[in-house]
């Protein structure tokens, strides 16, 4: 691997997500000599540069103009200079467009080169005390409507570490919509502001985490750590689950809520679930949708 930035390479350089020791030598390194960095926001990324006594010029390159962008940038690669593509925090491409910037380069030939660097993923799950040996990562959810309900299903019978990036003013609507459904006793940890001067660790139950923020306003940007489901759900065969379907609804219940509560016992998404109850014929008063 080379030791100095190669002309007409895309660099995925890796930025503090709070601490400035963070950085690692080589990234500063890259940055000092690429002929341009392309930040997710250039004030943001000044105040880095600055510090680190970096001269390169910046561009932006965010979620709002990544398009027009791909193509001045790739111009600029094909001509030969070498670019340094970095988010405000962490990883490119995590959470982020810059996935599409590779994309690009790797369609047209242009060598891609990460250089490695923290993650809010990573930190906040190797401190979590939850298991570390498999976990998925869920960035952020769908704020609201049937893509939000969709995904938060597809969590319930998730057995391995689930990791969640959120706001501080969507965090107690998604503690509460992740209550139902991963129910009261799910083990959780809130981290908070990682790396930084208000760095916190919450750890106890989505029922403890529902209380503890009625009582403490969230503040900064937190990485949810979940546990997955603690066993191994079952997977049923049709005819199981419409005979499942059927002793539930049979108690007046709506098929609706019938397959919200077979999803939580069982390895079947809620949506799969209320498919096949729309498909059940019954002659009790539970036949509401």
């Amino acid at each position: 691997m080379p030791t100095e930035p190669q002309p007409g390479t895309l660099y995925i350089v890796g930025t503090p997500i709070g601490n400035l020791e963070d950085i690692t030598y080589r990234a500063v390194r890259v940055l000092q000599s690429v002929d341009l960095i392309a930040a997710e926001d250039t004030r943001h990324t000044g105040k880095l540069l600055h510090h680190f006594q970096v001269k390169a010029p910046q561009i932006s390159y965010h979620d709002h103009n990544r398009h027009s962008r791909h193509p001045e940038i790739l111009e600029h690669l094909t001509a030969g200079k070498a670019i340094a593509l970095v988010t405000d925090a962490g990883m490119p491409g995590i959470s982020d467009p810059g996935y599409e910037l590779v994309i690009a380069c790797i369609e047209a030939n242009i060598p891609v080169v990460p250089i490695p660097g923290v993650s809010a993923v990573t930190t906040a799950v190797s401190a979590s005390g939850l298991p570390t040996d498999r976990f998925i990562f869920e960035g952020f959810l769908p704020v609201k409507g049937q893509e939000r309900q969709s995904r938060l299903d597809s969590l319930v019978s998730e057995a391995r570490t689930i990791i969640i990036y959120e706001s501080p003013h969507r965090l107690s609507q998604t503690i509460k919509d992740l209550t139902k459904v991963l129910g009261i006793e799910r083990k959780i940890v809130l981290a908070r502001e990682l790396t930084k001067l208000y760095e916190e660790f919450w750890r106890g139950t989505l029922e403890q985490a529902a209380t503890q923020l009625k009582n403490k306003e969230p503040q900064g940007e937190y990485t949810l750590v979940v546990a997955g489901t603690p066993t191994a759900l079952p997977y049923l065969s049709a005819v199981e689950i419409e005979s499942e379907l059927k002793a539930i609804m049979l108690q007046k219940v709506s098929r609706s809520q019938a397959s919200r509560q077979l999803a939580k016992v069982t390895a079947h998404s809620r949506q799969e679930l209320y498919q096949i109850a729309l498909t059940i014929v019954m002659n009790e008063a539970a036949t509401e949708t």
